[in-house]
């Protein structure tokens, strides 16, 4: 009797530590740092309950000209996988020997898209064009990407990461279906605040004509300026596109001077918090840029 009692207390015992065991595991949930808004939305569709997804550039802030504090850089090393857009884009993120690479699992989203050159009338001709998110067919590949790196860290997982990853990527097919209406236009050239929408352009058969280069920050010079506005007018371009996230002081001159309204264009860079609390993402401000891009296009 004594033998049986044993053996029932051994059996409960490990039903226990079986039972506590998978508690904990399921417990666990999985760190993921993403560096800007397209990033995290991405990792989030594709993680979904099984981790919890965090920002690291602020809200409203964009990543060109970003730089990572000592805190931030703890807290890449604390995640089990940190996601960024490209080495194009997030230089800094070549260079993080701090970081245990065998603990966190670095994924460039962007790896295996063959980046483009800026316009050669751009101010930073020649340099690679990182604003592969903005074209719905690239920023597909970008969700497979993170899918394929979370699938490999955590192979018992892989099943609801690639059922996450089908269901995300339906929505961008079916963004992708709706700006095809853009490929019937007879205007096709879009003046932008900064050339963040070639990848776009080239995909919809548009022409992307940037007031400014690669990043946001750059000013025009005076003659690219002088050009602009006799193309405007010579190509009787009837809107002018500007970003609510950053100067748009020369955008907002050009199109008074040439005399034509303007709209938001808006590369989703950073997110001002209080849109994000409204509801906005990825895909409702990817819809918001169709329908500008329609009051051009004609």
């Amino acid at each position: 009797m004594k033998k049986a009692r044993s053996i029932l207390t051994c059996l409960f015992s490990l039903l226990a530590l079986v039972a506590f065991g998978v508690t904990s595991q399921a417990a666990e949930k999985i760190k993921v740092v993403t560096t800007f808004y397209p990033m995290y939305e991405f990792s989030k569709a594709v993680v979904g309950a099984e981790g919890h997804v965090s920002l690291l550039i602020k809200a409203g802030n964009e990543p060109h000209d970003y730089e990572p504090s000592a805190k931030e850089m703890a807290k890449i090393s604390q995640a089990d996988v940190f996601v960024y857009n490209s080495n194009q884009l997030e230089k800094w993120a070549q260079k993080m020997d701090q970081v245990d690479h065998t603990k966190t699992k670095i994924v460039e989203a962007a790896q295996g898209i063959k980046l483009a050159k800026g316009a050669k009338n751009s101010e930073d001709a020649g340099e690679l064009d990182p604003h592969v998110w903005l074209d719905p067919i690239l920023a597909k590949q970008e969700v497979a990407t993170i899918e394929k790196a979370l699938a490999e860290k955590y192979p018992a997982k892989a099943a609801t990461f690639k059922a996450n990853q089908k269901w995300y990527d339906q929505k961008l097919n079916q963004l992708n279906h709706e700006y095809q209406q853009l490929r019937g236009a007879k205007q096709r050239a879009i003046i932008t605040q900064h050339a963040a929408f070639g990848y776009l352009a080239k995909q919809y058969g548009l022409k992307q004509v940037a007031i400014a280069g690669l990043s946001p920050d750059q000013e025009p010079s005076p003659s690219r300026l002088a050009s602009l506005k006799k193309y405007v007018k010579r190509q009787r371009i009837k809107l002018i596109y500007f970003e609510e996230n950053a100067n748009s002081k020369v955008a907002q001159t050009l199109a008074t001077e040439t005399g034509v309204r303007t709209a938001v264009l808006d590369p989703i860079e950073g997110i001002p918090q209080k849109k994000i609390t409204q509801g906005a993402t990825y895909l409702s401000i990817m819809e918001q840029n169709l329908t500008n891009l329609k009051k051009t296009i004609h």
